[in-house]
């Protein structure tokens, strides 16, 4: 029996009207409302009653989503869910609250970018304090300058002897063919050697010819501990180096100018090629052509990128210069400078693959004073780095002519006027003609 209103169908299709023209349905034929086991009866409220066909609209579509005869909001509960569990608080669009879309807590960045800070910040903490104590074991504090009698008073700021040597240590027979050094020798000699004032106001460096002439002092021997009274004689710097090593080296220094020297440091032939090659190679501007069979030299005028050998032959190079060994100590000056600077850009100091053996190469060869820190050894570096960027000063030390025997006599009143300056670690207003 079809217990729906006349014109309404139970097809398949839906149950549709047949169309706004039929009657309007009789209210007493509606099936009756009937409830799910276990769901509370619905009630009307006072003064409700049935509003089937109360609302009904000719001209609405019955499949607006209203229905035929929607009772008005408030009238009327029905029972029927649109997708919410009773008591459950909201529908399909209602708000979830802090859980995900799927029940799991939403992920909290701000606590996540903490600890990844934190994370990060204890990596770089434990590899730089890894790296600084790696670095620090291989320094060779091998210079004891505690023997060296009668020191000038310190001024202010820093200053350090910085040696190149001749020595041919822990170099092979090929090595030393290859970079043109010849046999070893014994104890070596110094092919340069210069004084690095680092201050508030700017580093300087100062290059000592190795044919200045000097005064041998009195003196303790490094090795024998015996003391050797001065006996007034004169002879080229370089020779005090072969004669008894660094001690000798820096309290010859220190007599004949005043200025004292808190640290030493010195690097050999195979040293300074390793470092070189380490980083890469050092552009230079070569101001001429150069050729000189002693060194190795063979250069055409220009910028060149030039390797561990060839950095080698450029700073050993004096024959082949109209200035011998004062435009060799400009040159040498120069390129120091200019390998401070390639070492510290950031494909290098950035890049462990370059970085570790670049200091591998440099402290394994590099000799340094007892009482030198790390901390010593790259404020040095970073000092020849501002020479190199023009926030630095480099010169010779000032030369009046030459003393008898041939050696080159420094000018006395400059030299006082410079040392002045730099123990009150004064801008250097000094200049030098050669």
């Amino acid at each position: 029996m079809n217990q729906w209103p006349d014109g309404w169908t139970d097809s398949s299709r839906g149950r549709e009207g047949r169309g706004s023209g039929t009657p309007r349905p009789d209210p007493t034929r509606v099936m009756p409302h009937t409830s799910a086991p276990g769901v509370p009866p619905q009630t009307r409220g006072p003064g409700q009653g049935s509003h089937y066909g109360q609302n009904y609209d000719p001209g609405r579509d019955p499949r607006d989503g209203q229905g035929y005869d929607q009772p008005p909001p408030g009238s009327y509960d029905s029972g029927y869910s649109d997708g919410q569990v009773y008591g459950g608080g909201g529908g399909r669009g209602a708000d979830r609250g802090p859980a995900g879309y799927d029940g799991r807590p939403r992920p909290d960045w701000r606590r996540r970018f903490k600890w990844g800070l934190i994370t990060l910040v204890v990596v770089v903490l434990a590899w730089s304090v890894g790296t600084y104590f790696w670095a620090d074991s291989k320094l060779r504090r091998e210079v004891d300058l505690s023997i060296v009698e009668k020191r000038p008073e310190g001024g202010d700021g820093t200053n350090y002897l910085i040696v190149g040597s001749d020595s041919r240590e822990g170099m092979t027979a090929e090595d030393r063919k290859k970079l043109h050094t010849g046999g070893p020798t014994d104890g070596g000699r110094t092919d340069s050697i210069m004084i690095l004032h680092v201050g508030d106001n700017g580093s300087t460096m100062v290059s000592l010819p190795r044919d200045s002439d000097v005064e041998v002092p009195s003196y303790v021997g490094s090795e024998s501990g015996k003391h050797y009274p001065a006996q007034h004689r004169h002879t080229k710097i370089n020779a005090t180096y072969a004669e008894d090593g660094p001690p000798l080296l820096v309290r010859t220094v220190e007599h004949n100018t005043g200025l004292k020297i808190d640290h030493y440091a010195e690097i050999g032939f195979g040293g300074f090629a390793k470092i070189v090659d380490a980083v890469g190679g050092v552009e230079m501007d070569i101001p001429q052509d150069i050729h000189d069979d002693k060194s190795g030299a063979d250069f055409k005028k220009g910028k060149q990128t030039l390797d561990g050998r060839e950095a080698l032959a450029f700073v050993r190079t004096r024959y082949a210069l109209k200035g011998s060994d004062l435009d060799r100590t400009k040159n040498q000056q120069k390129f120091l400078a200019a390998l401070a600077n390639q070492a510290a850009t950031p494909g290098t100091v950035l890049n462990p693959l370059k970085l570790y053996p670049t200091m591998g190469a440099g402290l394994d060869t590099l000799k340094v004073d007892k009482d030198m820190s790390l901390w010593n050894v790259a404020s040095m570096f970073w000092a020849m780095k501002d020479v190199s960027s023009g926030e630095g000063k480099s010169m010779n030390m000032p030369i009046s002519g030459n003393a008898p025997g041939g050696n080159l006599q420094w000018d006395k009143a400059k030299m006082r006027k410079l040392v002045d300056q730099l123990n009150n670690d004064e801008k250097v207003t000094v200049t030098s003609d050669r």
